[in-house]
């Protein structure tokens, strides 16, 4: 009997440890490589570079006055949306606008929108980058003008829902890309 009995109380003395906690969620670490960029030439009235990370662009899309053109990346599940309209009638107002009011959509999910002006006098293209921080559909957002003939805007999306700890690496890259983006504008005459 003091055979059976020791092992039955050894085990019940190894399983009666803490409570079990359920595990917290994880997320994977992700590297990218490093940016290389290439000179975006379009028919259309601006040129840019991009990653080459990101597919070719095989088309431009126009709408009324509007054309716009996507700069997918497959292997980070995002596209940034480009849109270009031309300055005319005085509707540099209402460009501007309507790219802030975007941008102000996403307060409802946003913890944060933060925004950093971009000038560049020398190539005339002068905008503003937003970056909106939380569980937002959109992470960044910003738009480029030459205050006088052209007005692009864009903004970045994921094919997932929006989970800012999942996405913050991949986001944190593609903003690289978007400032990227920014400083090579070159509008065309």
């Amino acid at each position: 009997m003091k055979r059976i009995l020791i092992p039955i109380l050894s085990l019940f003395m190894v399983g009666c440890a803490d409570d079990p906690l359920p595990k917290p969620k994880g997320y994977l670490r992700l590297d990218y490589p490093d940016a290389k960029y290439k000179k975006a030439v379009l028919p259309l009235p601006f040129t840019f570079e991009k990653n080459v990370l990101s597919d070719r662009i095989s088309k431009v899309k126009t709408s009324g006055e509007t054309k716009g053109v996507d700069v997918k990346y497959p292997s980070l599940k995002a596209t940034i949306y480009l849109s270009y309209k031309a300055v005319k009638n005085d509707n540099l107002d209402s460009l501007l606008r309507d790219a802030q009011n975007l941008t102000q959509k996403h307060t409802i999910k946003a913890d944060e929108i933060s925004y950093k002006p971009y000038e560049d006098g020398d190539n005339k293209v002068y905008g503003m980058f937003y970056e909106i921080g939380g569980d937002a559909a959109s992470q960044s957002q910003f738009y480029v003008t030459d205050s006088l003939n052209h007005f692009l805007s864009g903004s970045l999306y994921f094919y997932a829902k929006p989970n800012y700890d999942s996405i913050y690496p991949a986001s944190e890259y593609l903003k690289k890309d978007i400032k990227r983006l920014m400083e090579s504008v070159r509008w065309q005459n």
